[in-house]
């Protein structure tokens, strides 16, 4: 069973190690960056979530969520918007359903809509990351035509 749980000091560091295969690398920052990229949106008044992805009792991956603002160039799609700024599965657990699981309880996660509200939900990809594209379009997501650092934005309607 897939559950998005709180960084602790107890869960940290396990979160911290995980990583994507090498090839991967490239589309995805580290856990560790990502979380200090959280402390620096909250204090600038940003509103990130950042959570544990654990199958179980054992941590699988990471997710950071965050409202409106990003930290980063924002499309126009983003007032008022959720955007999973970041989304992994450690390379030992890829290839299992935990992605699309973990997508499941993302959504429901925003759709709760914990920071305000909002009519959509965007991603940012690289246009060569097939498996990322064929998960967010098996949820309804759709590019909307926007590049953003040299990625596609592709949006869900809430």
């Amino acid at each position: 069973m897939i559950t998005l749980r709180k960084i602790t000091l107890e869960n940290r560091r396990a979160i911290f190690n995980l990583e994507v295969s090498e090839d991967q690398r490239r589309f995805v920052a580290s856990n560790l960056s990502s979380v200090a990229s959280c402390y620096v949106l909250a204090t600038n008044g940003g509103q990130p979530f950042p959570f544990a992805i654990y199958a179980d009792e054992q941590p699988i991956g990471f997710v950071m969520i965050t409202y409106r603002i990003t930290g980063y160039d924002l499309p126009t799609i983003a007032d008022d918007s959720y955007c999973i700024l970041r989304l992994m599965i450690d390379k030992q657990y890829q290839n299992r359903g935990y992605g699309r699981e973990a997508m499941k309880k993302i959504l429901e996660f925003i759709r709760t809509f914990p920071a305000g509200p909002a009519q959509f939900c965007w991603i940012s990809y690289k246009a060569d990351n097939v498996a990322a594209k064929k998960l967010y379009e098996s949820y309804g997501f759709r590019d909307n035509g926007e590049i953003e650092n040299d990625e596609l934005i592709t949006v869900l309607r809430l």
